[in-house]
């Protein structure tokens, strides 16, 4: 059975007109819910992340900054958010989110986080949407635990996972890709272990066949235990923040790809969802709910 984690905390409360479309975390499940594609039964409460963990990938100063509401005027700046507690609530809840769900995946191939993809989060500060970083805990938690040697992020996000290369910079147990737009947010480029910067208006065939010709060879390369797939649908042409070129159909063949790779290589994947900012709420919606959809067709 596909799981798939999701929170009422995910859908934080923003002020009117923030840019941030927090209601895609809420109309996702329910748009899939009503068309069958899942039932409540794949729906599932993840727990709040322990500090013990989430210690194994943030510094204990910027936790203790989140912890204490200490954060600078320009360190709440560079989040892109309004603080407050209940907001390090919803990160810790989307981190083990995302260390669940690396579990249900080793268990059944495949499991979605409802959230997440917070791959601008650093060591020691929150960045672009990001307090804490899902994807980097997992791992590390995987790693700690002695259940995985070898993990492998393939973040497909429009923007580079700049948080998740600098956390893991200089770690042979956890390769790093990134494909991402070149002349995108962030400015300063941090070095992934594989960065693909693709050119503004990048369209299908040049995206797809970009991706086509490096997962095979990463998989073979790496042989890693798990697959952390950062699935975000800012690629599509109609994305406010993107500067790729993408149809949903492609979005939808990219997701296909990649999850067919990790069944046909036997390799567990954890999906999380990434950023999506199109001028419609709708083309958000279909483009994210078709990662669930094609998990689902694929791995059930």
């Amino acid at each position: 059975m596909l799981k798939i984690s999701w929170s009422p905390l995910y859908e934080y409360p923003l002020p009117e007109g923030h840019r941030f479309p927090m209601e895609k975390y809420s109309l996702i499940p329910e748009q899939l819910l009503y068309e069958g594609s899942i039932s409540e039964s794949n729906l599932y409460t993840p727990g709040l992340l322990s500090e013990e963990v989430l210690l194994l990938t943030h510094t204990k100063t910027y936790w203790n900054k989140l912890k204490q509401g200490q954060l600078s005027k320009k360190e709440i700046r560079k989040t892109g958010f309004p603080f407050s507690p209940l907001l390090v609530e919803r990160g810790r809840t989307i981190a083990q989110g995302t260390i669940e769900n690396s579990l249900y995946a080793m268990a059944n191939g495949v499991a979605i986080n409802g959230a997440g993809g917070t791959h601008h989060a650093f060591t020691d500060r929150g960045e672009g949407f990001c307090l804490i970083n899902d994807i980097a805990i997992a791992a590390n938690y995987l790693l700690n635990k002695g259940l995985i040697s070898k993990a492998l992020v393939v973040d497909l996000d429009v923007h580079q996972g700049n948080g998740t290369a600098e956390i893991f910079q200089g770690n042979n147990a956890v390769y790093t890709f990134s494909m991402h737009c070149e002349a995108n947010y962030p400015l300063k480029k941090e070095q992934s272990d594989l960065d693909i910067s693709l050119p503004i208006a990048c369209n299908d065939e040049s995206y797809l066949e970009e991706l086509y010709n490096i997962l095979p060879r990463l998989i073979d390369n790496e042989e890693p235990d798990i697959i952390f797939y950062l699935s975000g649908v800012d690629v599509l042409a109609t994305d406010k923040l993107g500067k790729l070129a993408l149809s949903k159909e492609a979005c939808k063949r990219r997701d296909a790809f990649v999850l067919e790779e990790c069944k046909k290589n036997n390799i567990p994947v954890s999906v999380s969802l990434g950023g999506g900012y199109s001028h419609h709420i709708r083309d958000i919606i279909e483009a994210h709910c078709n990662t669930f959809r094609m998990a689902q067709e694929i791995f059930f």
